[in-house]
Parts: structure tokens; C-alpha cells; sequence
């Protein structure tokens, strides 16, 4: 790998540790005002929004400046709302700040990495990036317990500076300020990383042009024989990640009588299971063979239906870790083949934006499915069967999707394709 690559990776790290270790302090602000208890998941739901409204233009913001530039301006806006968090803003409207700044960041986070590096390295640089950015997950959802826990929480707000009144009172504030710092270091990296060169032509920055602009990258990245396969499935499985969050921890209280303290420990497991699977993808899976991983989108939603057969907190740890090392294995050939096909059809910057838009729809529409299910009363392992099974079934079609294409036109020969040729690239 590049020297660049390396950067990258550290830049992302912090980034990604502080937006973790923020949605924790986030929650516990709200809590100390007293706020009411459904308000806790809108501020997943202002994140994630963001992604989607914002889909048309970040793409286009990306490819107009070195992806770098855009790294370090973008980690400064969540920087921006990371502060707004300390009173000078509600936290739904502060933390939606986050969540416009991460928007942009994603694009040209990912896309830079097809500016960067060959095509054979996209895979291994994919599982990199993913193995790091599940790390930071798991160590910035603890790091955020930890900074408003009763043993550290009174040590940081025992910190005074002389004369100046910050205001910190709260053990979340003083976790705020903690994580500012984290966002500040993420910042000075990303001044340090390389530009690469790429370059892309001029573009329309009118709202509606930039809109009918998204709607056709959207459309061929979905008319793509090899694009369309590896969206669908790289959407479905953000989807079913992030509804399977919220199951885990449901499915653990009454199938396993586990407090909420206890079950997170489990959410540990799958996170820990998507970050192995991703690193050994990364070693075993060339963007040749990608495709032969799609088997294992159906096999990881057959292991969440075998759930319902789990009674002990031991066996849970494992089934919960083979499917986290399914679903990191057969997703990282996937997103490397997407931002590969994406970078071959249109651009960098583009296809990340439309990868984005619709991975986070689905997130939206697959928790409103968990949703649904739950306000029907079902029992919770019966939801944990439909849910897994639904997985499934979707993988199924998605195979027997790339085999009619197959059939049609051998579309595996085009994977690897570069017609850019060295060339600065441009949009197709």
C-alpha cells in the first residue's frame, strides 16, 4: 500500500471513534435534560437523514476539490456540531450537524481510495478500512461510556482552566469536550493526506441540475450488470446491520434475560465477528473472485433465523460472531467491486453518493420493517426468524439476478476494467 493509504486509514480511525463516542454523549445529554424517551432514537434518525437528502450533492462536492480538502473541511463541519453540542444548540439540531458533515466525509473518504490505488488492491484496502472503521465502533461506543461513567466522568470535571468559565458541569458536556479533541486530531491528519492528482471535469452546480445530475448516476450505476448486483447487496446488508442493532438487544432480553448493560456485550460480538470477516476477505477474496461470496449473504440470514433456537449466553456469542464474520466477509468483495464498477462508469465521488443514498434509505425502510413487527406484538423470535429468512430470500434473488446476467453477457470478465488507462478519470 501507498504511504497515503496509511493516513487515510488514521484519519478515518479518529473520525470514525469520535462520531461513535458522540452519539453516547449525545444520548446522555439528552438524558440529563430530561428529555423524553423517544427522542433518543431521532438522533440516529437526523444521522442517518442526512445521508440520504444529501446524496444529490456530496458526490459532486467530493470530485470538486482534492478528496483530502474535502476530508479535512468536512471533519471540521462535524467538529462544528460537536461543539454547537455544548448548550448552543439542541442536541437533535447539533448532532443532525454531525450527520450533514459525515455525508459529505463518506464519498470522499471511499472514493479516494480508487484515486489512490490499483484496482487488485481495492479489496484489501476495502478490508482495511472496514476492519478499522468496525474497531472504532466498538472502542468509540465504549470510550463514550466510559467518559460519562461515575469513575471517569468526576476526574474530567475536576479539570479547570484559570480565569476562563467553560461552563462543563455535566459528566456528558465534559465527554464533549473530550471528544472535540479527538475530532481536532482527526483534523490535523487529514491536512496530511497526499492529493492525488485526479482531476474531474467541470460539473453543473445548480440544485436541479445537481439532482437530475445524482438521478442519472443512480440509474446507471443500477443498469450496470456487475453495479446493480453489488448495490443491492451491499444496500441490503446496511440495512439489516443496522435493524439487527436493535434486534440483538431486544432478542437478548427475552430470549437470554440479559439487562441492556449486558446485551451491548453481544453487539461487541457481531462487531468484532464483521471486522475479522473483513480482514480475512481481504486476504483471501481478489476483485476477480468477488462474486463467488454472494452464497454467504444467504448463509448469515440463515444464521440470524437460528437465533430462536439459542438459549444460553454462550452459544449466542457464537453464532452472533459467525454471523458478524459472514457478514464482513461477503460485504467487503462487494464494496470493493461497487466502488470499482462506480469509479469505471461515472466517478469517484458519484457513485459513493449514490451507494450512500440508497444504503441509508434502506436503513430507513428496514427499520421501519423491525418496526412494524414489533407494534404487531409479535414474539420477538418469531421476528427474529422473518427477519433472518427475509435476508435470505433477498440474497436468493440477488443470485439467481447475477446468473441470469451471466447468462445474458459474461459480466465477470469486466471486473478489473479501467478504461481511464492511467488517464485522469472523468464521468461516463
Amino acid at each position: 500500500m501507498k504511504p497515503g493509504f496509511y493516513t487515510i486509514m488514521a484519519a478515518q480511525f479518529l473520525s470514525s471513534l469520535a462520531d461513535n463516542a458522540l452519539l453516547i454523549a449525545a444520548i446522555a445529554l439528552l438524558n440529563e435534560a430530561h428529555s423524553a424517551d423517544w427522542l433518543i432514537p431521532f438522533l440516529k434518525l437526523v444521522f442517518v437523514v442526512s445521508y440520504v437528502l444529501l446524496a444529490p450533492f456530496v458526490g459532486a462536492f467530493a470530485d470538486a476539490i482534492p478528496k483530502g480538502r474535502v476530508m479535512f473541511l468536512t471533519n471540521a463541519i462535524k467538529l462544528l456540531g460537536c461543539i454547537l453540542l455544548l448548550g448552543m444548540l439542541p442536541p437533535l439540531a447539533a448532532y443532525a450537524l454531525v450527520g450533514f458533515g459525515a455525508a459529505a466525509y463518506s464519498p470522499a473518504k471511499y472514493g479516494i481510495l480508487t484515486e489512490l490505488l490499483p484496482p487488485e488492491k481495492l479489496v484489501a484496502a476495502n478490508g482495511w478500512i472496514e476492519g478499522t472503521t468496525v474497531a472504532s465502533i466498538i472502542l468509540g461506543t465504549v470510550l463514550g461510556g466510559v467518559l460519562i461513567s461515575p469513575h471517569v466522568a468526576p476526574w474530567l470535571l475536576s479539570f479547570d482552566l484559570p480565569v476562563l468559565d467553560t461552563h462543563i458541569d455535566t459528566p456528558a458536556e465534559a465527554a464533549v469536550m473530550v471528544i472535540i479533541g479527538i475530532y481536532g486530531a482527526a483534523a490535523l491528519i487529514n491536512l496530511r493526506i497526499p492529493d492525488t492528482g485526479a482531476r474531474y471535469p467541470e460539473r453543473a452546480r445548480h440544485p436541479l441540475s445537481l439532482l437530475q445530475s445524482f438521478w442519472r448516476c443512480n440509474l446507471t450505476l443500477w443498469r450496470d450488470p456487475l453495479g446493480q448486483i453489488a448495490l443491492a447487496v451491499t444496500t441490503l446488508f446496511w440495512g439489516a446491520g443496522a435493524s439487527l442493532q436493535f434486534l440483538v438487544l431486544k432478542w437478548a432480553e427475552h430470549q437470554l434475560d440479559m439487562r441492556l448493560d449486558q446485551a451491548t456485550r453481544l453487539q461487541g460480538i457481531v462487531a468484532l465477528g464483521v471486522a475479522l470477516g473483513a480482514v480475512l476477505a481481504a486476504s483471501w477474496v481478489p476483485l476477480k473472485r468477488s462474486l463467488r461470496v454472494l452464497p454467504l449473504g444467504a448463509a448469515m440470514g440463515v444464521a440470524v433465523a437460528a437465533m430462536s433456537l439459542v438459549h444460553n449466553e454462550i452459544l449466542a456469542m457464537i453464532v452472533l460472531l459467525v454471523i458478524g464474520l459472514l457478514s464482513g466477509f461477503f460485504v467487503v468483495p462487494m464494496n470493493a467491486l461497487l466502488q470499482h464498477r462506480g469509479y469505471v462508469v461515472m466517478s469517484a465521488g458519484h457513485s459513493i453518493a449514490v451507494q450512500n443514498f440508497n444504503e441509508n434509505l434502506n436503513i430507513l425502510v428496514m427499520l421501519l420493517f423491525y418496526a412494524l413487527m414489533l407494534w404487531l406484538n409479535l414474539p420477538i423470535n418469531l421476528v427474529t426468524v422473518l427477519f433472518g429468512l427475509t435476508v435470505s430470500a433477498i440474497m436468493v434473488l440477488v443470485m439467481i439476478w447475477h446468473r441470469r446476467n451471466q447468462r445474458i453477457n459474461d459480466t465477470e470478465h469486466l471486473i478489473g476494467e479501467d478504461p481511464h488507462h492511467g488517464n485522469v478519470p472523468g464521468a461516463h
